[in-house]
């Protein structure tokens, strides 16, 4: 369900490749700041913290654009929905995933959100995406694969890691499912803006029960790496990065914008080279080059579609 009916068939604008850039340098460098955060502080606290810091931020700039804040208690209970498969359980299951996976493996488990958000959009939509939409995505996907190889390689496969991969991929079907939510309040002409104040407050809030009824302090540690990690996760990848994806989510339609979750694992491995000492095999280039052609044919012009013949009616 797109905000538009024609979204996935509209060739991106200026602001559409601007906004994709934000999220992908956003959420680029976002794995690194997540690893910053692990250690004493619970997952669900840290997540607490995380939304309640965007929510304060989000519902400053509603305040700045005049946006509207009242809406009726149905609207309200998609709000939530959004908010708890976006910002809620979509991290809570990667956070616990990471556990079992090692992390380029992550990257790449999330990296199909770009292919699940096309099949729920097409089913929604009863209408089948562009092929070369669908090819762009699998080439992405697979250039990622290739990318990460070495360490999918070496990935033992006993213990909990199958549990790890089934908790990733739950993480990236409740990220697909909120994006589709979004769209779907989109197409209502709800700002993203407000959709996403009360999304992160409801996340949020849901965050903060699971912390409490599982007995974990709120309290946060102090050190710099944490706090400059929370405050960039906060306002950097949950603000700018969250307003910045439902925007195109409503503008290119959830597919294309999916695509975001392809890209910005190829950053991360250059952040990762910067600051953890790691080394591109020939996979890895080969992968870069899948995910860059990937790229280009599915943000590339779309053409109209035509039909040669007459369409008989249907019976």
């Amino acid at each position: 369900m797109n905000a538009s009916p024609n979204a996935q068939d509209k060739s991106p604008t200026a602001r559409d490749y601007g906004l994709f850039a934000v999220v992908v340098l956003s959420w680029s460098a976002s794995w690194y700041a997540i690893k910053l955060q692990i250690g004493d502080v619970s997952e669900h606290t840290s997540l607490f913290w995380r939304f309640a810091i965007a929510a304060a931020c989000m519902w400053l700039w509603v305040a700045i654009v005049r946006a509207r804040i009242r809406f009726d208690v149905q609207t309200h209970f998609v709000f939530a929905g959004m908010g708890l498969f976006i910002f809620c359980l979509n991290f809570t299951l990667f956070y616990f995933g990471g556990a079992y996976l090692i992390s380029g493996l992550l990257s790449v488990v999330f990296s199909l959100a770009s292919i699940v958000n096309l099949i729920m959009a097409a089913a929604l939509a009863r209408q089948a995406p562009r092929g070369r939409v669908v090819l762009g995505a699998l080439m992405g996907v697979a250039g990622i694969a290739l990318m990460f190889a070495p360490e999918i390689a070496g990935q033992s496969w006993t213990g909990g890691a199958a549990l790890g991969l089934a908790l990733c991929i739950a993480g990236t079907v409740c990220f697909c499912i909120g994006s589709q939510i979004s769209a779907a309040l989109q197409a209502r002409s709800i700002p993203v803006v407000s959709a996403s104040a009360w999304g992160m407050s409801y996340g949020a809030t849901a965050s903060l029960i699971f912390a409490l009824v599982q007995g974990h302090s709120v309290a946060i540690n102090w050190s710099v790496n944490y706090v400059g990690s929370l405050l960039f996760l906060a306002i950097i990848s949950s603000v700018m990065a969250f307003w910045s994806y439902l925007s195109l989510v409503g503008s290119i339609g959830a597919g294309r914008a999916g695509y975001t979750t392809v890209m910005f694992p190829v950053l991360a491995l250059f952040i990762s080279a910067l600051f953890e000492g790691y080394g591109f095999p020939p996979l890895a280039i080969a992968g870069l080059a899948f995910v860059l052609a990937g790229n280009v044919l599915v943000l590339g012009r779309s053409r109209p579609r035509r039909s040669a013949l007459p369409q008989p009616p249907k019976s």
